[in-house]
């Protein structure tokens, strides 16, 4: 066995390695949360094709009701926020399989912790608690993984915290409550939360799933009642948002008000040129490319693209190769090959059944 350094990880040189992501290898994994089913799936993605082959001992077993997961930038780590049990479940990765260990005990949170955001350094990890109506703020300990609330914690925000998004630098954390249809910001020092200028910034019906752009200069929000896309410019400053023109945008192909495609969640493709949503209403994902100075979302020719039945979230892989819709009724993955210029989808294939329904995906670097 030879070590080689690569991106700060160390890689064991094996012939039947399939290997993380960020060592010299054709294949990185892929975990999904199964809530109904207290587990997590785990699968090795194809670097080139994107098939998801199932890693031996999975589904892994969690906590209650896994529903939100993020894997720790040093690969070493991976994390769940469960909701019914109202803490955070720590996970040593294996290096040579990707297959999960958990470490006790588990991290309180606050009640139905229902999102995770961790910045970019892998310093802190906070956890949106939706019935309690707060975020739970934790130091992370980058030998052990463990967690560490901060002093402070947890912090009041609006009513029924659904999901979170953090800037590239860690500087500003947003938060949408769709019980007020206003997303929330906080400026972030040493963890702690002070509320950025202009907070909560109204948007539209029904916000459930935020995203940041790469670059940090614009906030995504799938409003799932109104079937609108609101767009809002950060302040790079303060972290204050404001409405772009023409914000709140249509996610369906039709501009009229029988237009009912529901989408529940929003991802941005790692290059900041295209932007997927996932439409419950109508089992399909809506496509759309970035203008990068005005942040304006235009949904591409054919779009949107046929996936399972009633798709819950929609996951762009690291590579930036591939997007992988959960689909909660249908209960599996749908896998699509992302055309690099256009971001079009071509058609999607089920990429991996699931023993329940999937609530989350994330794939290592």
């Amino acid at each position: 066995m030879t070590p080689i350094k690569r991106n700060g990880l160390v890689c064991i040189v094996l012939a039947s390695l399939a290997g993380l992501a960020g060592c010299s290898s054709s294949n990185h994994v892929a975990y999904v949360t199964l809530g109904q089913g207290n587990t997590i799936a785990a699968f090795r993605v194809d670097n080139h094709s994107g098939n998801l082959t199932k890693i031996v001992g999975s589904p892994f077993n969690a906590g209650n009701s896994p529903i939100s997961m993020l894997v720790h930038p040093s690969n070493k780590f991976a994390y769940a926020a469960n909701q019914i049990g109202n803490d955070i479940s720590l996970f040593t990765i294996d290096q040579s399989t990707g297959a999960l260990t958990e470490v006790g005990p588990r991290a309180p949170a606050g009640i139905a912790p229902a999102f995770l955001v961790m910045d970019s350094d892998g310093h802190f990890l906070f956890a949106a608690n939706q019935a309690s109506n707060s975020i739970s703020v934790y130091s992370i300990d980058g030998a052990k993984g463990t967690l560490t609330e901060i002093q402070g914690s947890p912090f009041v925000t609006g009513a029924n915290p659904v999901a979170l998004a953090i800037t590239p630098s860690g500087k500003f954390l947003y938060v949408a409550t769709p019980n007020l249809q206003s997303v929330f910001g906080y400026l972030v020092t040493s963890g702690g939360l002070q509320p950025v200028p202009n907070s909560p910034v109204l948007v539209d019906v029904g916000p459930v799933s935020i995203a940041v752009d790469p670059a940090g200069h614009f906030l995504y929000v799938a409003n799932f009642i109104a079937n609108t896309l609101s767009v809002l410019a950060i302040d790079p400053n303060s972290g204050a948002l404001i409405a772009i023109a023409g914000s709140p945008f249509i996610t369906c192909t039709s501009t009229t008000t029988a237009c009912t495609n529901n989408p529940v969640w929003v991802a941005i493709h790692p290059s900041g040129k295209f932007l997927y949503t996932a439409n419950k209403g109508t089992s399909n994902v809506s496509v759309f490319s970035i203008a990068s100075t005005t942040g304006v979302p235009t949904q591409i020719t054919g779009s949107p693209f046929a996936t399972g039945t009633a798709p819950v979230f929609a996951s762009v892989d690291s590579t930036g190769r591939f997007l992988f819709m959960g689909n909660q009724s249908s209960r599996n993955i749908t896998g699509f090959s992302i055309n690099q210029s256009t971001g079009a989808l071509p058609a999607g294939v089920v990429g991996a059944s699931t023993t329940s329904a999937p609530t989350s995906m994330i794939t290592t670097k």
